[in-house]
């Protein structure tokens, strides 16, 4: 039969769109051509146990876990053709020795087996070197609940040492840096931290010394771990050999919630995990997203969260008296007193004053409470400073790209300088500010606020400004609220409630509700933060078709903005090079 007739094998099909056909476990899989085996496997939805490798980081080979035996057709006889079965493959002749699966890549007709009796005793006598010295703190240790060491000695361990000596004592809760401690007790040299602090932190400060079972992990001399990424050892370290002293004793991972949620403090937008437990934060951590911000996120990003649970939080309206005292008020109370002021003025006389932290949804709403006033005065305040090369935007503020979208102007910051200037001309009359202290951060003084015949401010705690108000609404913080953002590079996400405001606080795109709804009888009602998103989707072109539901855990892309993220270019680069897998 001639080539022409004959139906083509799987393989050339394969070939043919960069794929290699692999035989996992019994199963023939297609993956593209390159595909480290560990990553194989995973698509062929089988676990290899790992400790040093990660996808992110190079691959040192070092730690041996992820031992697999691997196959490959027999080199047929000299003037013989290969050989194929009724699927279409040649057999797989099997290697009697283990290779490790992070750091070979995938061939054509090539075999893999995850288990078995050559895989199962590499994987047992590893695990009983790992063990070895290992100190039987669990009780004790921080990464109870998400140690991979736990985990794989139940699933690959033998259950049982044959080691009679003592173990090798190493350092404990060594202080090498201001935010992190090391125990080299617990360290098993996977070098996941050596290198990350070398290719993604660029700050080389980590290595190891020593030779044999007395080898640690430590910082050079003169030096300290307190690069501002430095935390993110500590979420990719496999066991409790690196410790956040934020988190170090503070709760069992078992006892708290998850929520997936965005960083507010700059214009990136990285996703993170909230971890909550009876209404309080106790630490964030970075989630994957590879068109935000890889897997990492600086320190003092993640550790700016303990003012949510500050016991100075704002928990009732107030309004201020004659005598200049502020006196808790009800809702409906603090509302109306804040419409019958609007009211009164003229359109020149009233200016807002919002947060490019806000929301979406909130911005949103303040644009059209300015619209039900009459008055083109609305302003976010501007926050900027310079960008770390790496995750942190020189834009800290989380939805400026947000504010350019729903306002329909290409700067949200330029009515600030005119509604300062005004305060102080006392030619507007009346204020409202939402979720800033314009004392701190837009260039008021107390005695321009002292002009003012109404203040009305929102914010979560006690401020300047929340002293100079004459009516003051307690607001939620990014914990507390559901809503979405753009971020610098025109990506859309969500962020989602983790935890309750305090008894008493609203939620502020419920507040700025009600404030219209007091001004415009005939303003249409919005009863769920998903009814604004679908108002904001009828009106706003870029936003067209979007829910909650659509934006995902991820995200989507809804603009282009021309801006992007300099650790995920310098990521593409390692990918595109074969560094990484990515």
């Amino acid at each position: 039969m001639s080539e022409s007739t004959t139906e083509k094998l799987p393989k050339d099909l394969a070939a043919e769109n960069g794929m290699v056909n692999v035989q996992i476990d019994g199963n023939w899989i297609q993956v593209p051509k390159g595909t480290r085996m560990i990553e194989a496997c995973k698509m062929a939805e089988k676990e290899v146990p790992h400790y040093c490798y990660h996808p992110k980081l190079s691959s040192p080979g070092n730690c041996r876990m992820c031992l697999v035996q691997m196959g490959m057709p027999p080199r047929p006889a000299p003037g013989e053709a290969p050989s194929y079965g009724e699927n279409g493959y040649q057999e797989i002749g099997w290697m009697p020795r283990p290779v490790i699966a992070c750091a070979n890549t995938v061939a054509e007709n090539m075999g893999i087996r995850t288990t078995g009796e050559l895989v199962e005793t590499c994987r047992h006598g590893v695990m009983e070197f790992l063990l070895i010295n290992h100190p039987l703190d669990c009780p004790i240790c921080d990464q109870a609940g998400e140690c991979s060491l736990q985990e794989f000695s139940v699933e690959h361990g033998r259950g049982n040492s044959r080691f009679v000596d003592n173990k090798v004592k190493k350092p404990k809760n060594v202080d090498i840096g201001a935010r992190i401690r090391l125990d080299d007790e617990r360290c098993i040299m996977c070098s996941r931290c050596i290198r990350f602090m070398d290719e993604v932190a660029d700050d080389p400060v980590l290595g190891f010394t020593d030779r044999g079972t007395h080898t640690t992990v430590t910082v050079h001399p003169g030096h300290l771990l307190d690069n501002n990424y430095s935390l993110n050892t500590a979420d990719i370290c496999p066991v409790g050999a690196l410790t956040a002293n934020d988190f170090r004793f503070q709760m069992r991972v078992w006892f708290l919630k998850e929520t997936k949620s965005i960083d507010t403090n700059c214009a990136t937008g990285a996703n993170t995990v909230l971890w909550t437990r009876g209404n309080e934060i106790f630490r964030v951590t970075p989630r994957e997203n590879n068109e935000v911000n890889s897997c990492w996120m600086p320190d003092n990003h993640r550790l700016n969260f303990h003012y949510v649970n500050s016991e100075a939080r704002l928990n009732t309206p107030m309004i201020r008296n004659k005598a200049g005292v502020h006196e808790p008020s009800t809702w409906a109370a603090a509302v109306q007193k804040a419409a019958e002021h609007l009211r009164i003025r003229q359109s020149g006389e009233i200016a807002i004053i919002g947060s490019g932290k806000q929301t979406n949804e909130e911005l949103f709403l303040l644009g059209k409470l300015a619209e039900t006033l009459g008055t083109d005065l609305l302003t976010l305040v501007p926050r900027f400073g310079e960008s770390d090369g790496k995750l942190i935007s020189a834009d800290r503020n989380a939805n400026t790209t947000g504010a350019t979208l729903l306002w329909d102007t290409e700067d949200p910051y330029a009515k600030l300088d005119a509604i300062r200037e005004g305060v102080r001309s006392k030619r507007i009359k009346t204020l409202v500010v939402f979720y800033e202290n314009i004392l701190e951060t837009a260039g008021f003084k107390e005695a321009d606020l002292a002009h003012l015949d109404l203040l009305v401010s929102n914010h979560i705690l006690p401020n300047g400004t929340a002293k100079c108000s004459h009516v003051v609404l307690p607001g939620a913080s990014f914990a507390e609220k559901r809503g979405s953002l753009v971020n610098i590079t025109g990506r859309l996400q969500r962020i989602n409630k983790a935890i309750e405001p305090p008894a008493g606080a609203m939620d502020d795109w419920e507040i700025i509700r009600d404030l219209i709804a007091a001004l415009d009888k005939k303003a249409p009602p919005l009863y769920l933060i998903e009814d604004v998103l679908k108002a904001i989707a009828n009106e706003v072109p870029a936003f067209e078709d979007q829910n909650f539901s659509k934006i995902g855990d991820l995200g989507v892309q809804i603009t282009l903005t021309g801006e992007t993220i300099p650790l995920l270019e310098a990521e593409y680069h390692r990918i595109e090079r074969g560094e990484i897998v990515g």
